[in-house]
């Protein structure tokens, strides 16, 4: 298809929600395919899953940069030198800087494993579980300058169960992200889904979370 929109996805680590998208991108009639994927780490497991899928990959490790700001701006460029219409998070553990999140605003989505605006930042499901909290789940949202804060796009919920580990209900966390993340990747490359004024569109109105 000449009219698929061309994702960048970005990584650090295991890469099972790039391998969701290169999945979905496998039905013909799905509408947007991954030019490339970028790692800031050389050992990141989902560098194999890009290359197993023929997919452009490339390592671009933050320690050869004097600072954050230096570093966005080169990932930036090696970005933008695949000319994509949208940017996908993908388990990338990097705090982005200003100049990176507006260059890529309105067409920059991630995945946060809690049901946003709860538990931003790391170690949700141990949070979670500490807490006592009956539900939890996933969350896909654009990406703004807060960490974690951007405008919902999508979120899918799991029931927290009595004998739950922080692995156990990590997993089936997973695999809703499996399925919301392609979904939302779907609509935007549709051109159903948009970021208008801070605010997640979908079919031209304000979006109420999406719960899944």
């Amino acid at each position: 298809m000449n009219n698929t929109l061309s994702v960048v996805v970005l990584i650090s680590g295991k890469g099972s929600n790039l391998q969701a998208l290169i999945d979905a991108a496998k039905v013909e009639s799905y509408p947007a395919r991954i030019s490339a994927v970028i790692s800031n780490r050389d050992d990141a497991d989902g560098l194999r899953r890009a290359q197993d899928a023929g997919i452009a990959w490339k390592v671009l490790s933050h320690r050869d940069y004097a600072d954050r700001e230096s570093y966005d701006r080169a990932l930036m460029e090696l970005i933008d030198s695949f000319n994509p219409g949208l940017v996908a998070l993908a388990g990338f553990m990097r705090i982005l800087s200003e100049d990176f999140v507006q260059h890529y605003y309105g067409r920059l989505l991630n995945i946060h494993p809690s049901l946003l605006p709860k538990y931003k930042g790391l170690n949700t499901h141990q949070r979670v579980l500490d807490r006592g909290e009956r539900q939890h789940g996933a969350s896909v949202h654009f990406v703004t300058l807060e960490l974690d804060g951007g405008p919902l796009v999508l979120q899918s919920q799991v029931l927290v169960l009595s004998g739950d580990t922080a692995e156990t209900l990590a997993a089936r966390v997973l695999e809703q992200e499996h399925i919301i993340y392609p979904q939302a990747v779907k609509w935007f490359a549709e051109g159903r889904l948009k970021l208008v004024n801070g605010v997640a569109m979908l079919d031209s109105k304000q979006m109420n979370h999406g719960t899944h």
